[in-house]
């Protein structure tokens, strides 16, 4: 039985294992692959905590961060983000760190910002929260020729960060696409949301959410409502973890 798996802190809204579990029944793997939830609360339990044949398996809030010390390689592009979410186990039991996410969000986003008129350098972007997964964003905004803000609970001037209460209407208004990254909104305190003057929001905008679960958080539920365009982290959830499975079996 080849194992794999999540990793992750708590794991309640994860979807992986249910879409790994319905690929390895599609193609005829069920009875050779598994998929599992992993809950580690503390990344140092790691090892504790992963079976010995696990071949390799991703990770999840809160660790994207705190896997680096563990891992004995890492891939040129996640060292480049700072962050891993997929880790190949080598023959030797050593891990190798990889981003996904990078991949997963970039594709997309590129499907989502077909609609927009004019050069995607023109756009300006708001990233909300700087965690692991804000790593990738970044990245993939970089990338793109795409300027961003980091927005989070605290102001951090030497970095341009801006707190929430620190956005103007102007703000907003001129920033047209926002990305959230944080876990607000997630299953299940589905109706929080990130505090955005949700008014200066409108049919110029772009929302992303990284999250899937709800597919459609308050925080995309009020720029629907205003006219933005809307795009749940689902799609990046499959282009990931696609490719993933091809880092472990590659």
């Amino acid at each position: 039985m080849k194992r794999y798996g999540l990793v992750g802190f708590p794991l309640g809204h994860s979807f992986s294992a249910g879409y790994f579990a319905e690929k390895f029944a599609a193609a005829g793997l069920r009875d050779e692959c598994r998929y599992e939830n992993f809950p580690v609360e503390r990344i140092e339990d790691l090892r504790e905590v992963l079976p010995e044949e696990i071949r390799g398996f991703n990770i999840t809030i809160p660790h994207k961060q705190h896997i680096l010390p563990q891992l004995a390689e890492i891939d040129p592009e996640a060292r480049e983000v700072g962050a891993v979410n997929c880790v190949r186990v080598l023959p030797d039991g050593a891990f190798r760190g990889y981003n996904t996410d990078v991949y997963g969000f970039e594709m997309s986003l590129r499907g989502m910002l077909r609609t927009f008129r004019g050069e995607l350098s023109s756009l300006r972007a708001l990233v909300l929260g700087t965690g692991g997964a804000a790593q990738a964003v970044h990245h993939v905004l970089r990338k793109l020729g795409i300027a961003y803000l980091e927005v989070s609970r605290l102001a951090d001037a030497a970095r341009g960060r801006l707190a929430y209460e620190q956005l103007t209407l102007e703000t907003v208004e001129s920033y047209r696409l926002i990305v959230n990254t944080t876990p607000l909104g997630m299953y299940p305190n589905t109706e929080a949301r990130p505090d955005l003057p949700y008014e200066a929001i409108g049919a110029g905008h772009y929302l992303y959410d990284l999250i899937y679960n709800p597919a459609e958080t308050a925080f995309l539920r009020e720029g629907r409502r205003r006219g933005a365009w809307v795009k749940s982290g689902l799609e990046m959830l499959v282009l990931q973890a696609e490719r993933s499975w091809e880092i472990w079996n590659g």
